[in-house]
């Protein structure tokens, strides 16, 4: 097997991973009412996380385990960065830390899971337009 395509099925991995987590999401979200927001919001925080790993894998830029987006995001050159601001950023990263756990923090709503969601796509569809598309095959 060729580097290349060795590459290419890593990159396919951190794919899989991510539709996986937006799927979670997007069907957890559609619970409404009692609707465990904290859920959908991880979910949604681990496919930019694992999109923004696949886009680094691509690039062969190394990264140590965080669940940190802005240090993620900074590994990128400007122009793979996907637009995603400081407070988008910070709010994603809180979501894979501090809002899994008991603590003093205001609930999350519906409205900031949907916005969380949208997030996430909007990731989505600007890693995968620098991805190889046989990295992007979904079973």
């Amino acid at each position: 097997m060729f580097e290349d395509e060795r590459l290419i099925q890593k990159v396919a991995l951190w794919v899989e991973k991510a539709e996986n987590d937006l799927r979670n999401a997007g069907h957890t979200l559609r619970i409404k009412q009692r609707c465990p927001t904290d859920t959908v919001c991880f979910h949604a925080q681990q496919c930019v996380e694992k999109y923004l790993k696949a886009l680094l894998v691509w690039r062969e830029i190394e990264f140590p385990r965080a669940h940190d987006v802005a240090y993620l995001l900074k590994r990128l050159s400007t122009h793979d960065q996907p637009d995603l601001t400081p407070e988008e950023c910070r709010q994603l990263t809180d979501y894979a830390t501090v809002n899994r756990y008991p603590g003093d923090y205001p609930p999350i709503t519906l409205q900031e899971a949907r916005q969380a969601v949208k997030i996430a796509r909007r990731v989505r569809k600007q890693v995968r337009a620098r991805l190889p598309k046989q990295a992007q095959r979904l079973k």
